[in-house]
């Protein structure tokens, strides 16, 4: 099967084309599409591009940041405002692969990838689409395979202060492979203990997630070793984690506690 390729100078152009075509795909970076079409995907005959340049920017905007939906992980390395996420964007692959990997294209990929999805969740993330219209990144986690397709403008999220953000990515094969779980977690403390904590996995449903048993369990702990102990018990209620090439469902229950810990405590 042949397929097409249209540009489109604007992004709203792009998405008209996208929600209008069951058969076409928006492409980011191309990591993810572009191995699909060597594999022989069927499912897609068009790839659509924009030329936009407000997809490749960043911006701050008071205590957030706006991240183009075609900035990629190697511009999250290179910038001073984004720091905080480059322990996150290094986890992604090689260098040729974070040359190519896009924040908005992370949104739409599904296990065992979305690692910087994980990281979005906790920190606040609102997402903007083209057009304007505004989405809290777990509806569009829930929607994102319903049609029509909807293209991502950018995101938004929060600048946390240091030492409240924390992520792990746990893989088997290091420094390049996919996740058997990936945590991230917001850490914010008041009076020594813990307020409003938030904490994301991926690779441990079928989209990244909220893990919303054990935020309530850290609420008003201290982060040490007694603290934690309801949160690590908590780690995996009301989750079902796959089985899959890399690990089983019972093998990601097992480990979740430990790299959890490692993550809340510094370990």
């Amino acid at each position: 099967m042949s397929i097409s390729v249209k540009t489109f100078a604007s992004t709203a152009e792009a998405a008209t084309a996208l929600s209008g075509d069951r058969a076409a795909r928006f492409m980011g970076g191309g990591t993810l599409i572009m191995r699909a079409v060597n594999e022989g995907d069927q499912s897609f005959n068009t790839i659509l591009l924009a030329n936009d340049p407000a997809l490749t920017e960043i911006q701050a905007q008071g205590d957030r940041l706006i991240i183009g939906s075609r900035v990629t992980m190697a511009q999250i390395l290179a910038s001073r405002d984004l720091e905080f996420l480059h322990p996150v964007a290094r986890a992604v692959g090689g260098p040729a692969i974070r040359n190519m990997a896009t924040v908005g294209g992370n949104l739409f990929a599904e296990h065992p990838y979305g690692d910087l999805t994980a990281a979005l969740l906790v920190l606040d993330c609102q997402v903007t689409l083209a057009g304007g219209q505004t989405s809290t990144l777990p509806d569009l986690l829930r929607d994102r395979t319903r049609e029509p397709r909807v293209l991502v403008a950018s995101v938004s999220i929060v600048r946390p202060q240091s030492g409240i953000f924390k992520f792990r990515k746990v893989s088997r094969v290091k420094p390049k492979g996919v996740s058997l779980m990936t945590i991230a977690a917001w850490i914010p403390q008041s009076g020594g203990r813990v307020s409003g904590a938030r904490v994301a996995y991926s690779s441990m449903g079928p989209t990244p997630m909220r893990v919303q048993a054990v935020e309530q369990a850290l609420e008003g702990a201290t982060l040490d070793e007694t603290g934690v102990g309801n949160a690590l018990s908590a780690a995996t209620s009301g989750i079902e984690p796959p089985t899959d090439a890399i690990a089983s469902s019972w093998y990601r229950r097992e480990v979740a506690p430990v790299h959890l810990k490692r993550t809340l405590l510094g370990g």
